[in-house]
């Protein structure tokens, strides 16, 4: 049986030049597939009333490490160097399969909730065999597009990310593509996480790289981050290596240099900022002029909640205010005029809608309102004070709207936000994130108080302390 549903009455901006932006103006969708965009349409279809609404293609989130999610704040002050000291080697090789589940669901309905309709889950907290299968489960079951970027294990900062000689396990990551993803034309598809050199040896980079192409699933590192990897020069090793192409996306490129710059771009591969961990956490400045400059079509994406809000429009206006910000210190030193390449509000919904679809390889199914594409949709309220009235649709939407105005969400036709509320049970959800929270603190606490004590009895064995040092 065909199921239609009509948007009716809305300010549509569809992102596709081929069809514009009907300031007043409907969407047909009949099984879950967008067949129409006009600005009249009548159908027997379910009708959802878009008045003063903003219709935009849902937001394309390319890099969050969902797992994240019962640790949200835990590490606000942080830098890059302080995050892998209290993320990865304190809280992650704690984390059991059942934690990765409730943080994939709670922070894969967070999501929906903001607008984010498809998500690249950067998902290196595969401890054990089992983790995965519960990551991809939380992910299912929030009715969320995804792509599942299977990664390393976090049981050790030293083993797995300094000179690394510990790979992905291949058989784990052909069983996962074998079991959940046979076919690539599903709401979850997958793509690996790897470390690339410098966090690795050259022949686990290698073998990661050939492993991903030996299953025809797209590649996503990061690069050029902060001190940490920005001496790296990862995209030119990679380069020596005969590693770059198409099917790899590059994750902050803060310090890239020019001539690495050309190599992605020369070689087809797509970038991903995150432009809020950037500025916070000393990653550099978001690249996300240098991209466009460099031909490619930058994307966003939130990174780590453990630090920074889960949500697009924060993104987006980091990333809009960094840029101008450095553009026009430039100029001012230099005493020179603003160039008339500067970002635009429109260039930023852009980014964030069907330049993520691009980087995540579904360009073909999501990230704009285009009829053949799947009808991943969100509406604005646009009745709202911090958003009425409206002079500029998009600048509304990209510089005026927050999570409070995202009033309706579908995701593959189906209605995931009505009326401003998540049609999810989300009771469920936070009691298990706060459930996975409250054993991952427990866990810590045990682990440190053991830790102290090993430290106090050989401190004791070697006489620097103590009553026992001297009997």
């Amino acid at each position: 049986m065909t199921t239609r549903t009509l948007l009716r009455n809305g300010h549509v901006i569809s992102m596709d030049p081929a069809v514009g932006d009907l300031p007043q103006g409907d969407v047909l969708v009949e099984d879950g597939r967008i067949v129409a965009v006009r600005p009249e349409i009548s159908a027997d279809a379910e009708v959802l009333d878009m008045t003063g609404r903003i219709v935009i293609p849902g937001f394309v989130d390319t890099h969050r490490h969902t797992w994240e999610a019962p640790i949200r704040g835990v590490a606000p002050d942080a830098t890059l160097d302080d995050y892998f000291v209290e993320v990865l080697d304190t809280f992650a090789p704690l984390y059991t399969p059942e934690d990765v589940y409730a943080a994939n669901l709670a922070g894969a309905l967070e999501c929906l909730n903001a607008g984010i309709t498809t998500l690249v889950d950067w998902s290196h907290i595969n401890n054990t065999p089992d983790h995965p299968d519960a990551a991809i489960q939380g992910l299912r079951e929030s009715g969320i597009r995804a792509q599942y970027a299977y990664g390393s294990a976090n049981t050790s900062l030293a083993d797995y990310w300094f000179e690394s000689k510990i790979a992905i396990p291949a058989d784990d990551v052909r069983r996962i593509r074998a079991r959940h993803f046979a076919s690539d034309d599903g709401l979850l598809t997958m793509a690996l996480a790897t470390r690339g050199p410098g966090f690795c040896v050259n022949d686990v980079v290698a073998s990661e790289w050939a492993l991903a192409r030996e299953l025809g699933i797209p590649i996503t590192v990061h690069v050029a981050m902060g001190r940490l990897a920005g001496r790296f020069g990862m995209v030119k090793q990679l380069h020596g290596m005969g590693l770059l192409g198409p099917d790899t996306t590059y994750v902050h490129c803060c310090y890239l240099s020019e001539e690495e710059w050309r190599m992605v771009a020369d070689s087809g591969g797509t970038v991903s900022v995150a432009p809020q961990v950037e500025l916070q956490m000393g990653h550099g400045w978001p690249p996300v002029m240098q991209a466009i400059e460099h031909g490619l079509r930058p994307s966003l994406s939130i990174d780590v909640v453990t630090t920074v809000p889960g949500d697009m429009f924060t993104q987006i206006r980091a990333a809009f205010g960094a840029e101008r910000a450095r553009v026009n210190a430039d100029c001012w030193q230099a005493n020179m005029p603003v160039p008339s390449t500067m970002l635009t509000a429109r260039q930023m919904l852009e980014i964030a809608t069907v330049n993520g679809a691009h980087v995540a390889g579904l360009e073909d199914r999501t990230g704009s309102l285009t009829p053949g594409k799947r009808a991943d949709i969100v509406a604005i309220d646009a009745t709202a004070l911090n958003v009425a009235p409206v002079h500029d649709a998009a600048a509304a939407v990209t510089l005026c709207a927050d999570v409070s105005n995202v009033d309706t969400v579908l995701v593959d036709g189906v209605i995931h936000k009505r009326d401003g509320k998540l049609l999810a049970d989300t009771g469920r959800a936070l009691r298990l994130v706060s459930e996975a929270r409250d054993r991952l603190l427990a866990a810590k606490e045990t682990k440190e108080s053991k830790e102290s004590k090993e430290s106090k009895e050989s401190k004791g064995e070697t006489g620097e302390t103590g009553e026992k040092a001297t009997a």
